[in-house]
């Protein structure tokens, strides 16, 4: 079997892996990006994306993504379908396998495989989520279209808290869902919800079905699981906040990961703890989880990625990002 050999190997797309691209193409590192199994990211999920700065009228998920693909490709990065199923990092050379077959050595690597929202599995869930309408995994993103609105938030923890409490400044109602007799948050987080008046409490309830018609959502029928009553609650949104995944599990013999599964990066920078390993998007990121911070991190990987190879190859390090678009930016 053949092996390749690339200067920069980017695992993953969305936001952060074409920022990455971008960068390390006009630094002339030959980018060789792979798309993996959600070509786009969690973004190709979202109808319409209206927080990412330049878009005056907003855009759709996908669309963006086809545009900073696009964008990486002029600057000849090399975009492919396929996904890395394994890696080696315990050497020098950094050594991935693309769909279990192809073999690629890099001089680098920038992982932006990000991480995927949990959802109930519900099959009505589902449909409104592939629909675009109604479903959500991120108030932050999607609130805004709920303005006035009633809707529902599932989830029990600090981020579930922090969610309802972003949609209660939004929404007329907020109905929270939560599956126990209380809640997993911190008391301060607990507190903040049951202060606030828009939002309802429902204890141990859980989803049974998302209502809904050609539209969108309409609402959703919940059962209590002590009593086993059942009945509906009106709503147009209905959001999901019990946690995301991290897109990690082939670097956990080689990366240093938190206890859910990011990696952990040296604060500060995208570095790991493997020299010439770097992080960036959804991957490392369990905070924020937006666009434009993984778009910002997926730079911040491409130019600790040039130092790297440059401080390998000896060259002068007197300047951040040498030869690279930073130091246009900054004379600009």
């Amino acid at each position: 079997m053949s092996v390749e050999k690339v200067k920069c190997l980017i695992i993953g797309s969305g936001p952060a892996g074409y920022t990455a691209a971008i960068y390390a193409a006009r630094a002339n590192m030959a980018p060789v990006l792979y798309q993996g199994q959600q070509p786009g990211g969690q973004l190709t999920t979202t109808n319409e994306v209206e927080n990412f700065p330049g878009y005056v009228d907003g855009v759709t998920g996908p669309e963006m993504m086809v545009q900073l693909m696009k964008q990486a490709q002029r600057f000849d990065t090399d975009v492919r379908d396929g996904w890395v199923t394994k890696v080696d990092f315990s050497g020098d050379v950094h050594k991935a396998w693309i769909n279990g077959e192809k073999e690629i050595h890099a001089e680098s690597v920038i992982i932006s495989t990000g991480a995927s929202a949990k959802y109930l599995g519900l099959p009505s869930e589902q449909k409104y989520l592939k629909m675009g309408g109604g479903v959500s995994a991120c108030a932050v993103c999607d609130g805004f279209f709920y303005r006035g609105q009633e809707t529902i938030i599932v989830g029990a923890g600090d981020s579930a808290c922090e969610e309802a409490h972003y949609l209660s400044k939004l929404c007329k109602k907020v109905t929270m869902l939560v599956r126990r007799d209380e809640f997993r948050a911190s008391k301060i987080m607990a507190a903040r919800v049951q202060k606030t008046e828009n939002i309802e409490i429902l204890f141990n309830t859980e989803t049974v079905e998302v209502l809904g018609d050609d539209v969108g959502v309409t609402g959703a029928r919940v059962k209590n699981n002590v009593t086993g009553e059942e009945h509906d609650i009106p709503a147009t949104g209905f959001f999901v906040a019990i946690g995301h995944k991290p897109n990690t599990d082939i670097f956990k013999d080689y990366l240093d990961l938190d206890e859910t599964g990011y990696i952990i990066n040296t604060p500060g920078t995208s570095k790991t703890n493997v020299p010439g390993v770097f992080v960036s998007g959804d991957a490392a990121d369990h905070v924020y989880r937006q666009a434009i911070t993984a778009a910002g991190t997926g730079c911040m990987a491409a130019l600790d990625a040039e130092r790297y190879l440059a401080s390998k190859d000896e060259l002068p390090q007197d300047e951040p990002g040498v030869g690279s678009t930073y130091v246009d930016e900054v004379k600009a």
